[in-house]
Protein backbone atom coordinates (compact mmCIF):
# COMPACT_ATOMS: atom_id res chain seq x y z
CA UNK A 1 0.00 0.00 0.00
CA UNK A 2 1.32 3.62 -0.97
CA UNK A 3 2.16 5.30 1.96
CA UNK A 4 3.33 8.71 0.79
CA UNK A 5 3.76 10.17 4.48
CA UNK A 6 6.53 7.80 5.48
CA UNK A 7 8.39 8.30 1.81
CA UNK A 8 8.01 11.57 1.85
CA UNK A 9 9.98 11.80 5.30
CA UNK A 10 12.52 9.35 4.41
CA UNK A 11 16.02 11.36 4.75
CA UNK A 12 18.51 10.74 2.01
CA UNK A 13 19.00 8.92 -0.78
CA UNK A 14 17.91 5.44 -1.61
CA UNK A 15 20.30 2.70 0.02
CA UNK A 16 20.16 -0.18 -2.94
CA UNK A 17 22.88 -1.86 -0.84
CA UNK A 18 19.84 -2.47 1.65
CA UNK A 19 17.51 -2.91 -0.34
CA UNK A 20 19.54 -6.16 -2.17
CA UNK A 21 20.53 -7.35 1.25
CA UNK A 22 17.28 -7.85 2.73
CA UNK A 23 16.95 -10.53 -0.33
CA UNK A 24 19.45 -13.19 1.52
CA UNK A 25 22.61 -11.56 2.60
CA UNK A 26 25.00 -12.62 0.15
CA UNK A 27 23.32 -14.57 -1.75
CA UNK A 28 20.84 -13.92 -4.06
CA UNK A 29 19.01 -16.24 -6.86
CA UNK A 30 22.75 -18.54 -6.81
CA UNK A 31 24.80 -15.84 -6.69
CA UNK A 32 26.98 -14.67 -3.95
CA UNK A 33 27.29 -10.99 -4.41
CA UNK A 34 31.02 -9.58 -3.69
CA UNK A 35 31.21 -6.35 -1.56
CA UNK A 36 32.30 -4.79 -5.56
CA UNK A 37 29.13 -5.81 -6.37
CA UNK A 38 27.25 -4.34 -3.49
CA UNK A 39 29.02 -1.35 -4.19
CA UNK A 40 27.83 -1.69 -7.86
CA UNK A 41 24.53 -0.99 -6.74
CA UNK A 42 25.32 2.98 -5.70
CA UNK A 43 24.04 5.00 -8.87
CA UNK A 44 26.83 7.14 -8.64
CA UNK A 45 29.40 4.46 -9.17
CA UNK A 46 29.87 2.67 -12.22
CA UNK A 47 31.45 -0.86 -13.16
CA UNK A 48 32.76 0.85 -16.53
CA UNK A 49 35.55 2.50 -14.67
CA UNK A 50 36.81 4.27 -17.79
CA UNK A 51 33.03 6.01 -18.15
CA UNK A 52 34.06 7.19 -14.19
CA UNK A 53 37.22 8.41 -15.14
CA UNK A 54 36.98 10.21 -18.56
CA UNK A 55 33.48 11.48 -18.46
CA UNK A 56 31.72 14.67 -16.91
CA UNK A 57 28.17 14.40 -16.63
CA UNK A 58 25.14 17.68 -17.47
CA UNK A 59 23.72 19.54 -20.34
CA UNK A 60 25.06 20.93 -23.04
CA UNK A 61 23.78 24.52 -23.60
CA UNK A 62 21.75 25.40 -26.57
CA UNK A 63 24.32 27.75 -27.98
CA UNK A 64 26.87 25.09 -27.84
CA UNK A 65 25.07 22.75 -29.99
CA UNK A 66 23.68 25.34 -32.01
CA UNK A 67 27.34 25.52 -33.41
CA UNK A 68 28.21 21.82 -34.12
CA UNK A 69 26.30 19.65 -36.18
CA UNK A 70 24.38 16.50 -35.27
CA UNK A 71 28.50 14.19 -35.90
CA UNK A 72 30.22 16.61 -33.86
CA UNK A 73 27.76 16.79 -31.07
CA UNK A 74 27.49 12.66 -30.66
CA UNK A 75 31.24 12.56 -31.33
CA UNK A 76 31.79 15.19 -28.52
CA UNK A 77 29.47 12.97 -26.08
CA UNK A 78 31.64 9.77 -27.27
CA UNK A 79 34.82 10.95 -26.77
CA UNK A 80 34.27 12.86 -23.78
CA UNK A 81 34.75 16.91 -25.00
CA UNK A 82 31.16 17.33 -24.43
CA UNK A 83 29.31 16.30 -21.17
CA UNK A 84 27.23 13.30 -20.98
CA UNK A 85 23.68 13.64 -19.79
CA UNK A 86 23.12 12.55 -15.89
CA UNK A 87 21.17 9.48 -17.00
CA UNK A 88 24.26 8.13 -18.61
CA UNK A 89 25.86 8.16 -15.03
CA UNK A 90 23.06 7.24 -13.11
CA UNK A 91 23.03 3.69 -15.32
CA UNK A 92 26.93 3.65 -16.01
CA UNK A 93 26.59 4.06 -19.66
CA UNK A 94 28.79 5.24 -22.08
CA UNK A 95 28.47 5.93 -25.74
CA UNK A 96 31.52 4.10 -27.20
CA UNK A 97 31.21 4.40 -31.11
CA UNK A 98 30.01 6.86 -33.22
CA UNK A 99 29.46 7.28 -37.46
CA UNK A 100 27.35 8.95 -39.60
CA UNK A 101 23.87 7.20 -38.88
CA UNK A 102 25.16 4.77 -36.99
CA UNK A 103 25.91 4.75 -32.99
CA UNK A 104 26.77 2.34 -30.33
CA UNK A 105 25.75 2.34 -26.66
CA UNK A 106 27.58 -0.17 -23.85
CA UNK A 107 26.93 -1.01 -20.06
CA UNK A 108 27.77 -3.50 -17.94
CA UNK A 109 25.04 -4.65 -15.75
CA UNK A 110 24.83 -5.05 -11.95
CA UNK A 111 22.97 -5.48 -9.02
CA UNK A 112 21.66 -1.79 -9.07
CA UNK A 113 20.03 -2.75 -12.63
CA UNK A 114 17.83 -5.53 -11.32
CA UNK A 115 13.78 -5.91 -11.22
CA UNK A 116 11.80 -7.54 -8.25
CA UNK A 117 12.09 -10.53 -10.29
CA UNK A 118 16.26 -10.72 -9.99
CA UNK A 119 16.92 -9.95 -13.62
CA UNK A 120 17.91 -6.51 -15.30
CA UNK A 121 14.87 -4.42 -15.44
CA UNK A 122 13.99 -3.66 -19.38
CA UNK A 123 14.06 -0.24 -18.62
CA UNK A 124 18.13 -0.40 -18.94
CA UNK A 125 17.89 -1.95 -22.56
CA UNK A 126 15.16 0.58 -23.38
CA UNK A 127 17.13 3.48 -22.49
CA UNK A 128 20.23 1.85 -23.90
CA UNK A 129 18.13 1.59 -27.20
CA UNK A 130 16.21 5.11 -26.97
CA UNK A 131 19.89 6.61 -26.73
CA UNK A 132 21.51 5.06 -29.84
CA UNK A 133 18.68 5.03 -32.19
CA UNK A 134 18.26 8.89 -31.18
CA UNK A 135 21.39 9.76 -31.60
CA UNK A 136 22.22 7.73 -34.81
CA UNK A 137 19.49 10.32 -36.21
CA UNK A 138 21.40 13.39 -34.55
CA UNK A 139 24.72 12.46 -36.48
CA UNK A 140 22.67 12.89 -39.67
CA UNK A 141 21.54 16.57 -38.52
CA UNK A 142 22.95 19.56 -39.84
CA UNK A 143 24.38 22.63 -37.57
CA UNK A 144 21.46 24.36 -35.54
CA UNK A 145 19.07 21.16 -35.68
CA UNK A 146 18.00 18.28 -33.21
CA UNK A 147 15.94 15.46 -32.45
CA UNK A 148 13.62 13.94 -29.29
CA UNK A 149 11.75 10.71 -29.46
CA UNK A 150 7.97 10.58 -30.54
CA UNK A 151 7.90 6.94 -29.68
CA UNK A 152 9.85 3.63 -29.98
CA UNK A 153 9.12 0.13 -29.34
CA UNK A 154 11.44 -2.43 -27.75
CA UNK A 155 11.27 -6.42 -27.35
CA UNK A 156 12.75 -7.81 -25.04
CA UNK A 157 13.85 -11.53 -26.42
CA UNK A 158 16.18 -12.86 -23.65
CA UNK A 159 16.89 -12.13 -19.74
CA UNK A 160 19.88 -9.70 -18.88
CA UNK A 161 21.28 -10.32 -15.91
CA UNK A 162 24.62 -9.00 -13.54
CA UNK A 163 26.47 -12.26 -14.95
CA UNK A 164 25.56 -11.45 -18.75
CA UNK A 165 28.46 -9.11 -18.84
CA UNK A 166 29.21 -6.29 -21.41
CA UNK A 167 25.63 -5.36 -23.27
CA UNK A 168 25.90 -3.44 -26.37
CA UNK A 169 22.98 -1.49 -27.96
CA UNK A 170 23.58 -0.42 -31.70
CA UNK A 171 21.25 2.18 -33.28
CA UNK A 172 20.75 2.57 -36.73
CA UNK A 173 19.28 5.12 -38.93
CA UNK A 174 16.47 3.83 -41.19
CA UNK A 175 15.41 7.45 -42.61
CA UNK A 176 15.87 10.74 -42.15
CA UNK A 177 13.93 13.65 -43.36
CA UNK A 178 13.31 17.48 -42.62
CA UNK A 179 11.30 16.57 -39.93
CA UNK A 180 11.00 13.15 -38.93
CA UNK A 181 13.71 10.37 -38.36
CA UNK A 182 13.16 6.87 -37.55
CA UNK A 183 16.04 4.37 -36.51
CA UNK A 184 16.20 0.61 -35.48
CA UNK A 185 18.12 -0.77 -32.73
CA UNK A 186 19.43 -4.12 -31.39
CA UNK A 187 20.64 -5.15 -28.06
CA UNK A 188 23.68 -8.01 -28.16
CA UNK A 189 26.16 -9.67 -24.99
CA UNK A 190 29.95 -10.12 -26.46
CA UNK A 191 28.79 -13.35 -27.97
CA UNK A 192 26.67 -11.36 -30.42
CA UNK A 193 23.15 -12.71 -29.01
CA UNK A 194 20.11 -10.46 -29.24
CA UNK A 195 19.15 -9.70 -25.92
CA UNK A 196 16.54 -6.89 -27.07
CA UNK A 197 15.87 -5.22 -30.81
CA UNK A 198 13.41 -1.94 -30.88
CA UNK A 199 12.62 0.72 -33.39
CA UNK A 200 11.78 4.75 -32.79
CA UNK A 201 10.56 7.62 -34.30
CA UNK A 202 12.26 11.31 -33.75
CA UNK A 203 11.21 14.82 -34.47
CA UNK A 204 13.42 16.98 -35.94
CA UNK A 205 13.69 20.71 -34.92
CA UNK A 206 15.51 23.75 -34.84
CA UNK A 207 17.35 24.50 -31.71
Amino acid sequence: MHRPGRLATRPGPVNHLRAVSHLGAAEFRGKKWSVSDLLACDPHKSIMTELATRKRFGVVADEQQRALSGIEFVQGLADGTLPLNSMAQTLGYDIIEVAKGRVVAAVEPHAGHLNPSGTVHGGLAATLLDSAMGLAIRTMLDKGFAQTTLEFKISMVRPITPQTGLVKAEGKVISCGRRIGTAEGTVRDTNGRVLAHGTTTCLIFEL
